[in-house]
């Protein structure tokens, strides 16, 4: 019955991850307020009552309260349960992908990091400085547990993305953040250049396509930005778990 062990496991996994998506949600919502993340209790944002436990219990609490904040009333952002899930399920991934390693920690918090980066890009158009150096210190710390990956490698995929778009963004000015630059470098450290051109295509193809929309749309005019970090972390994702897979896939089915 050994699928038993393993169903117990993944299910522990998710309820760990779903823990983690919760604290994940008071880093979006403190960072860009300035707010101390390790002091002080959760608060509804809108009439400011302080959460009790039963009210802070990762996904169920939601659905009890059928999405209202217990004191006023005010709708929840589903966007809090969503995140919640979205920690659950990148903890089984990096469980699938890994197994119970160190190397499945390193890359379940640099996800974490990504879907951190991912939100507070959305609401505020910036990417926090401390959320890439965290980043790129995970990326000194992967050289011990992802050998494979040689150091030329890395330093490679440090520039290989983040300076083409420092350029760009000398010529064309505002064409990409600060914060996507930063990102592209730690995260190309982090991946070396195979992984991280699988990432940044991702972000691009999946940023690119949005951008169409917006534009078929109405909803913004050609001159208008939009938040490009949550694309970029959606590839970087997608490269953290698949992306050597995806390349040696590539090189298999389009150069031989």
């Amino acid at each position: 019955m050994i699928w038993v062990a393993y169903a117990v496991i993944y299910g522990l996994i998710f309820l760990a991850g779903i823990c983690i998506g919760s604290f994940l949600n008071v880093l979006i919502y403190r960072m860009p307020l300035g707010i101390n993340i390790a002091k002080g209790r959760s608060f509804c944002p809108e009439c400011k009552n302080k959460l009790q436990a039963k009210d802070m219990v990762p996904l169920l609490s939601f659905f009890v309260l059928r999405g209202s904040c217990r004191f006023c009333g005010q709708k929840i952002s589903r966007r809090y349960p969503a995140v919640e899930f979205l920690g659950g399920m990148l903890a089984v991934a990096s469980l699938y992908f890994f197994w119970l390693t160190w190397q499945a920690l390193l890359v379940y918090a640099a996800v974490c990091i990504l879907l951190v980066i991912a939100f507070i890009d959305i609401d505020t158009r910036e990417i926090p400085d401390r959320l890439n150096i965290a980043l790129f210190v995970l990326a000194l710390i992967s050289v011990f547990l992802f050998p494979d990956i040689t150091v030329i490698e890395r330093v490679i995929g440090f520039f290989e993305i983040s300076l083409p778009m420092l350029l760009l963004n000398l010529m064309i000015k505002d064409s990409f953040g600060g914060g996507d630059i930063k990102l592209c470098a730690a995260c190309g450290f982090l991946l070396g250049y195979k992984a991280m051109l699988v990432g940044a295509f991702l972000g691009i193809l999946t940023g690119g396509m949005y951008a169409i929309w917006l534009l078929l749309s109405g909803a913004k005019s050609r001159k208008d930005h939009f938040a490009f970090g949550p694309f970029l972390s959606f590839g970087l994702m997608v490269a953290l778990y698949a992306g050597t897979m995806i390349w040696e896939s590539y090189l298999e089915i389009f150069m031989f």
